[in-house]
């Protein structure tokens, strides 16, 4: 029998989404997975209409919004007690093609230094056109280089290549790497967590890869009410990831060089263009960097602050 692997799914609100995304699951002609839905404290009527649609898939309800990270790590923990060998998480604004798990799984096989692993992701609306598939740290910006970002798929990526984190829209990662490095840090709640992850694997080491086998299509920003909101997230979190994987003098260069003189200048802006039409996205950002340093993580708590 091939490798058990469970594909978690994290609804909140989605209903609509994770219909379709559910609906592709049916059509892999993987032979041993199992579909686990958690319901990240949905207030519409996601619980019913799923069970309805699917009645013999698992489950869970967080009954509050937990976030990408910590509702995700519910769904690793109840997989594991059931011996799950892989862990998918997806998104529920994806569709899979048919042979996504068995490419994927297959591919993972090769790798016997592998823990992490992600197909070849397209945007849902321009279904030849790349979308946020992962990529590599880049110490001279502070910032992660996306593979192929918007660009048309012309066969760039042709190979399988390793690189140095997987965008969490579609993650299969061995329980092994659960294991020896832990899940998820809830702290992030939105973005950097699935980087964060793969980057302590990687110090663990584990391999993570791409490979354009597995194919998929990601609707994409489903998570967000705003732009603004994703900056807030953004920044703070970007902090966070800084402070967990760089060493003190990587920590004391990037600084130095690149994160106090974008701190400055996102803070100027947020000060002096209030007519700018991206004045909501900077005050965000402000917000984001004060709530690093307050220490302030998980969910944005929206009420007035005084930066």
């Amino acid at each position: 029998m091939p490798p058990k692997v469970a594909v978690i799914i994290l609804n909140w609100n989605g209903k609509k989404d994770t219909l379709s995304c559910l609906a592709s699951l049916t059509k892999q002609n993987y032979p041993n997975f199992e579909i686990l839905v958690v319901d990240n404290g949905s207030e519409d009527d996601s619980l019913s209409t799923i069970l309805q649609a699917y009645p013999y898939i698992s489950l869970l309800e967080t009954f509050h919004n937990l976030g990408y990270a910590k509702g995700n790590n519910l769904g690793i923990q109840h997989a594991l007690k059931k011996h799950a060998d892989y862990l998918l998480l997806l998104n529920n604004d994806t569709i899979l093609d048919p042979a996504f798990l068995t490419k994927l799984v297959e591919f993972a096989s090769l790798k016997p230094k592998g823990g992490i692993f992600g197909g070849k992701v397209l945007k849902l609306a321009r279904p030849d056109t790349f979308d946020h598939m992962g990529g590599y740290w880049n110490p001279k910006t502070a910032k992660f280089c996306s593979l192929y970002f918007g660009e048309k798929d012309m066969g760039q990526l042709h190979t399988s290549i390793e690189v140095d984190y997987i965008c969490g829209c579609a993650i299969l990662i061995k329980q092994e790497v659960i294991q020896k490095v832990g899940s998820l840090d809830p702290r992030f709640f939105l973005l950097w967590e699935e980087s964060d992850l793969c980057m302590r694997a990687k110090k663990k080491g584990f391999e993570v890869w791409l490979t354009p086998a597995a194919t998929l299509w990601h609707k994409g920003s489903a998570s967000f009410s705003s732009k603004a909101e994703m900056d807030y997230y953004w920044w703070r979190n970007r902090l966070l990831w800084i402070e967990k994987n760089c060493s003190r003098k990587e920590k004391a260069l990037l600084y130095a060089r690149i994160v106090i003189k974008e701190c400055f200048k996102i803070y100027r802006r947020r000060l002096c263009k209030r007519k700018d039409p991206n004045f909501e996205r900077y005050k965000a950002g402000c917000r984001g960097i004060y709530d690093y340093y307050k220490k302030n993580f998980g969910p944005l708590v929206k009420k007035p602050h005084v930066l």
